[in-house]
């Protein structure tokens, strides 16, 4: 059911959210654009502004590895300065009462772990760029003392094995990891509710989780501003049109109401 008016949007999403016992969201760029954070695949989108660099290439070649450092490097002032909004308290609030299952997230900007939702509880299915991971031993470290090295020196930086080092992202290209995909279809399998808020639905497999949650029965909402790839699907039992920050957190507010 496609919904646009705000008042029955929020009423019928705090109805499917105050039925949950297990619910699961799927979270993408759309809830932390009012953190300062951009839409990922909006007009103004990383993905339509500039050239990705994929992961073969930054393994295979240095000049790929510095034009990475550089792209991170602009990106962390946004990143730097985000701070989590009422979307992602919203989400911590459903933990807190016991309804949430699981948070499987595209985005890398680590709001919903600064919000305070459990690790237990959060997939970062695209990774994060709160830490640098080594391509070779896995080790894992703070990045700003490698992105001030790399802004004063323009060299990029390399681990203590020799490896090369890059935020904990998934670049393009670059396999995702298996323990977050098992993770994230199995909380799928035992959703009773599943909501995606603010992701096109577009890259797969992310996308792919919250419809099999769907395919195993759970009552799907989708609340985005902008069309989605699931939008046509029978699945699909609430479709809401409209900004995620004005809806969510409003419609959680009223099923956590007493």
């Amino acid at each position: 059911m496609n919904v646009t008016d705000p008042t029955e949007s929020i009423a019928r999403l705090a109805s499917m959210i105050g039925g949950a016992h297990r619910m699961l969201v799927f979270t993408g760029a759309g809830i932390s654009t009012a953190s300062g954070i951009p839409d990922y695949r909006g007009p103004e989108g990383v993905w339509n502004t500039r050239r990705p660099v994929f992961y073969r290439d930054f393994m295979e070649h240095r000049e790929a590895r510095v034009e990475y450092w550089r792209q991170k490097a602009e990106d962390r002032e946004a990143f730097g300065t985000a701070r989590p909004n009422r979307v992602h308290e919203a989400i911590v609030d459903l933990e807190r009462a016991g309804l949430l299952g699981m948070v499987v997230t595209q985005n890398i900007d680590g709001l919903h772990r600064a919000a305070g939702t459990s690790d237990e509880l959060l997939v970062e299915i695209h990774g994060t760029n709160t830490l640098v991971e080594c391509q070779t031993c896995g080790a894992r470290s703070e990045p700003e003392p490698h992105f001030r090295s790399f802004e004063e020196t323009g060299v990029p930086p390399t681990c203590t094995c020799g490896g090369y080092l890059k935020p904990a992202t998934i670049s393009f290209g670059q396999q995702l990891r298996t323990a977050d995909i098992v993770r994230s279809f199995e909380a799928a399998k035992h959703a009773d509710v599943v909501v995606a808020l603010g992701s096109t639905l577009s890259v797969t497999p992310a996308a792919d989780v919250p419809m099999e949650a769907a395919r195993y029965g759970a009552a799907y909402a989708i609340v985005n501003r902008g069309a989605t790839e699931h939008d046509r699907s029978p699945l699909v039992a609430l479709r809401i049109e409209g900004d995620v920050g004005d809806v969510f957190p409003a419609a959680v507010d009223r099923a956590l109401s007493p």
